[in-house]
């Protein structure tokens, strides 16, 4: 069983939304407006494109992504490694043809199936909504979220409200920067 890793810049107070500088949001771009730029606090950015086998992303955040990491060399290693995107309404006409091999998934079922299949990691990016639906469905098993210390107040949240069972997680590895930030995986607990 292929192992499902979501990774997320997150704020304090769980706000995942416009961390890069997407436009509609109040307080867009905030992981490089006010906090520090230190290399080492994003080391396990580089890590994980060399640790997946595979990306599994939203509909709006393949949209985003699709658009400009293609060319851009510090995701490099993405471009090459398959892609899967959890989508109802994309079709085969949305993907982009300069970004290696994308699958359209259209259930949680399809994601459920993917990690039957032999193969490493899958890293889930973005993808607030689809983010809640995998932990609500208990598919993802580990979480790297770097947080930042921010209080950001409105915004798309990593985690549903649904009320639910208790999920235990263990933490696995973890540091702090001099600028604040937090390093934090965890592993679902079974």
């Amino acid at each position: 069983m292929r192992t499902l890793i979501s990774t997320a810049f997150l704020s304090l107070d769980g706000v995942v939304e416009a961390p890069g500088g997407e436009p509609g949001y109040r307080n867009s771009g905030w992981t490089f407006k006010d906090i520090e730029f230190l290399p080492e606090a994003f080391e396990i950015k580089g890590r994980e494109q060399k640790e997946a086998a595979a990306m599994l992303m939203g509909r709006t955040s393949y949209e985003a992504f699709s658009a400009v990491w293609p060319d851009m060399e510090d995701f490099a290693d993405y471009k090459v490694m398959p892609k899967y995107v959890v989508s109802t309404t994309l079709t085969e006409d949305d993907l982009v043809s300069n970004w290696g091999e994308t699958t359209i998934l259209r259930s949680l079922d399809d994601v459920a199936a993917l990690k039957e299949t032999e193969g490493g990691p899958i890293i889930v990016h973005g993808s607030a909504s689809l983010n809640q639906a995998l932990s609500d469905a208990g598919l993802i098993d580990r979480y790297h979220l770097l947080v930042f210390p921010l209080l950001l107040g409105a915004g798309k949240r990593l985690f549903s409200t649904t009320d639910k069972d208790t999920q235990m997680l263990k933490l696995v590895e973890h540091e702090v920067y001099g600028n604040g930030l937090q390093k934090n995986v965890f592993d679902v607990v079974r």
